[in-house]
């Protein structure tokens, strides 16, 4: 399983940083477990960064400076294979993984738990089920199950989507994402994604703001399956 889409420099800086919440934490945290790509990129966001604070706490750099450095390093990051960090970062707990088919992968089990067998899927749609982990004031993370070759109302996205596929596949404008594949996506994007035959398709995701459905019929439905 090699991954094809990955997480965007500026959502990896973000979480070498400790800036994301945690759920998009345990969503990034997933991908770069799979991925040895953002694994190197990861390594090296964390050693770039830590260069640059210690440069902030030595001369007390100013606003416009700090956003100079750090599009330098997003630079850096876009331009430069993934360094010698790449070979040490499998110790990040970011990284832990598990050879037991049944396990989930570690980031997700402090919302899921740790089996796939135990999981309680919510019915929302013919061939759509969902478990959902939202919590008041915080971003919502969700499992979702879609049945082979179902296809996912038009949509775009009032903030950051990312999402993690963990089996099965589906496509859309952006290509095909399989197991292992991240889509990062922000409020410029609109997709259908229809998942591919053969097995469900099972993704992780967390919005940090409500989709934007296109239609009468899906926007009604929204707030009932609380996206």
């Amino acid at each position: 399983m090699t991954p094809q889409h990955h997480l965007n420099e500026a959502t990896l800086v973000s979480l070498a940083a400790g800036a994301l919440s945690p759920e998009m934490t345990a969503v990034a945290a997933t991908h770069v477990g799979a991925c040895k790509h953002c694994r190197g990129l990861l390594a090296d966001a964390e050693r770039i960064g830590g260069l640059l604070l210690g440069q902030q706490q030595t001369t007390g750099l100013d606003t416009a400076r700090q956003a100079r450095l750090r599009s330098a390093m997003l630079d850096r990051l876009d331009e430069s294979p993934p360094g010698p960090g790449a070979a040490t970062i499998e110790a990040h707990p970011s990284a832990a993984r598990s050879t037991d088919p049944d396990c989930l992968p570690q980031p997700l089990q402090a919302y899921f738990g740790r089996s796939w067998n135990a999981l309680r899927w919510r019915w929302v749609a013919p061939g759509v089920h969902m478990i959902r982990t939202a919590q008041p004031g915080r971003d919502t993370l969700l499992l979702l199950r879609i049945a082979p070759g179902k296809s996912v109302p038009l949509h775009g996205h009032r903030g950051t989507e990312l999402t993690q596929i963990l089996r099965g596949a589906y496509d859309d404008v952006l290509g095909r994402f399989g197991p292992g594949d991240a889509a990062d996506l922000d409020n410029e994007t609109e997709h259908q994604p229809i998942t591919a035959p053969g097995v469900p398709c099972i993704c992780v995701a967390a919005l940090d703001a409500p989709l934007r459905f296109r239609g009468w019929l899906a926007g009604k439905l929204q707030p009932l399956v609380g996206l």
